[in-house]
């Protein structure tokens, strides 16, 4: 009986008999392994009659991209990798399960989908902290996540949710996964990003250009760097369009608290607002490495207003803030 994991008509990946993961005797589990790995995705594939620009397409990546996949050359299968692949490969739940073990020797994460556990602390009073401080972003109007030094994102909360909806799914580049490989490279960040290349793109490169200048070693913004060179348009912004935008608007600007820009929001009530973001870090948060962006939306028509209207299905009524430290002038 072959070693190499099968895909059988059933759907169900069929290993080699006794182990359930094929293990053999200590010399040849290396080789074993590594031909079953390159196997079988591309059995599954074949299993459903798909090309491999099929799959890429499913994907949204390239055909070169999902090849390289295909033959093992991939520098790390995170979960949201495999979990792509998964859905893209129509796998069922036991499916799954092997995928992850045989790829990634570890077993998918419960439920499926939450890949933010595995980011968060592992000190359960930094753990429970996050909790009560996910309730806390929940009571915000607004949409807001939690993010790392690398824009990994830990927390987000369902204003958040509700603005990236229409997104489909990527293997690399979700907004609730990193939201700067969201913002430059899903396909789909400009339906949601208004003045997507001159206002997003081009400013979120400037500073990461500002991380990687001052942690050059770092694995993450350099894996992050290399995605940027194979993307040609991505290169030429980094290489000059983001010198000229700091010629024009100066360093200053990279400070990503108080930046104004815009967003097409699926609501059509909200259509598209205007959008301030704001940085905040508590000194907890700052020990855990994490800053809570907040996109402050509002509009300039009339008969619009925050979310929390929105959810209840009326078309709220703008109201101006009453600013305490701001003298009112009287005339």
């Amino acid at each position: 009986m072959s070693h190499l994991a099968a895909v059988g008509e059933s759907g169900v990946l069929v290993e080699a008999a006794g182990d359930p993961l094929g293990h053999d005797a200590a010399a040849g589990r290396g080789t074993v392994r590594s031909e079953r790995r390159k196997e079988i995705l591309r059995q599954r594939r074949e299993e459903l009659g798909l090309s491999q620009e099929d799959v890429a397409a499913r994907l949204r990546i390239s055909v070169r991209a999902y090849g390289n996949w295909e033959r093992g050359l991939v520098k790390e299968w995170t979960d949201r990798k495999l979990l792509s692949l998964a859905q893209a490969l129509e796998m069922t739940e036991q499916q799954r399960f092997w995928l992850f073990r045989i790829l990634a020797d570890r077993e998918p994460p419960q439920p499926w989908r939450s890949e933010e556990a595995s980011r968060l602390p592992e000190d359960p009073s930094q753990r429970d902290y996050l909790r009560d401080y996910a309730a806390l972003m929940e009571s915000v109007p607004y949409p807001a996540f939690l993010i790392d030094d690398h824009w990994d994102v830990a927390l987000t909360n369902s204003a958040f949710d509700q603005l990236f909806a229409g997104v489909r799914p990527h293997p690399t580049a979700l907004p609730d996964d990193n939201f700067l490989r969201f913002v430059l490279f899903h396909p789909d960040a400009g339906s949601v990003l208004e003045d997507h290349e001159p206002s997003w793109c081009v400013p979120l490169l400037a500073q990461f250009a500002t991380a990687l200048t001052e942690a050059p070693d770092d694995q993450a913004l350099r894996y992050i760097r290399q995605d940027i060179a194979r993307d040609p348009f991505m290169e030429a912004a980094y290489r000059y369009g983001v010198p000229h935008w700091l010629a024009t608007y100066g360093p200053e600007a990279v400070e990503r608290d108080g930046a104004v820009r815009a967003v097409r929001h699926p609501d059509p009530r909200w259509g598209v607002a205007r959008c301030r973001m704001v940085a905040e870090s508590s000194r907890t948060l700052q020990a855990m490495g994490f800053t809570r962006m907040t996109l402050v939306l509002s509009t300039d028509g009339a008969g619009r207003g925050s979310l929390a209207g929105h959810r209840s299905g009326a078309v709220p009524q703008r109201s101006t803030p009453r600013l305490r430290a701001v003298p009112t002038p009287t005339i």
